[in-house]
């Protein structure tokens, strides 16, 4: 048995199988030990598919998936021992390198799978606002508009004068143009409303306008009396002959 040191591929065989990659070449590295669970020999050819640290992914001739192995269990030549093409053997016939094997076959690494890529995410639409909200609000700003159209109603009674008097509604803001009324219909409204304090308001000016009222009746009687009189003066007959 050769007692020559187990070394594998070196550091700088590495870099010459990655230098290799990146130039678009074609690369074949050798198991150095055989892998009896795929029916591999020592010496097997293998094509390099990457190279990460000291881990070498390779497809063996013979084998769809993609197999990871350390660089100590390849080579960069094959074995001048080992046949071109070996027929199965059994886990424990001795490898055909004659460096002894130190390590055991990497069964484990054998079953590895090809990994699978990762599906991309989806990007799901937004979940859309809940039409519910829409209906909620409708309520509150229709409470509103009708709270707003609510506007104040006022009717104001104003003496303009002796003898007259006006009336003017105003809702909310919109004043309306005074009408006139007569005391007498202003003192009907009042005996309606039964307010006292009103009532007594309106009479007090009902009853200065008729005093005033009646002043001016005799005032102006008088004056129709004596225009009587100066018109009786005033009727001269035809002088006698």
């Amino acid at each position: 048995m050769s007692s020559q040191k187990r070394t594998g591929l070196t550091a700088v065989d590495l870099e010459s199988l990655s230098a290799a990659l990146a130039a678009g070449k074609r690369v074949t590295v050798y198991l150095r030990d055989p892998m009896p669970s795929l029916g591999l020999d020592a010496g097997t050819s293998a094509r390099v598919l990457s190279v990460d640290g000291s881990t070498v992914t390779v497809r063996p001739k013979g084998v769809d998936d993609q197999l990871p192995f350390e660089a100590d269990e390849l080579q960069r030549a094959r074995s001048a021992s080992a046949p071109a093409k070996a027929a199965p053997r059994s886990p424990r016939t001795a490898p055909a390198d004659p460096t002894p094997s130190v390590r055991p076959a990497p069964t484990p690494k054998a079953a590895a799978v090809e990994p699978k890529p990762t599906p991309e995410p989806t990007t799901r639409p937004e979940p859309a606002p809940p039409r519910s909200a829409a209906p909620k609000s409708a309520p509150a700003k229709a409470a509103r508009r009708s709270k707003n159209t609510t506007a104040a109603v006022s009717v104001t009674i104003t003496s303009a004068g002796e003898s007259l008097w006006t009336v003017s509604v105003a809702h909310g803001s919109k004043k309306g143009k005074p009408a006139e009324v007569t005391a007498d219909r202003v003192a009907r409204a009042m005996q309606e409303l039964g307010d006292d304090a009103a009532i007594t308001a309106v009479d007090e000016v009902i009853e200065s306008a008729r005093e005033a009222a009646q002043r001016k009746i005799e005032e102006l009687t008088r004056e129709l009396e004596n225009a009587r009189a100066a018109l009786a003066h005033l009727d001269v007959g035809p002088a006698e002959s």
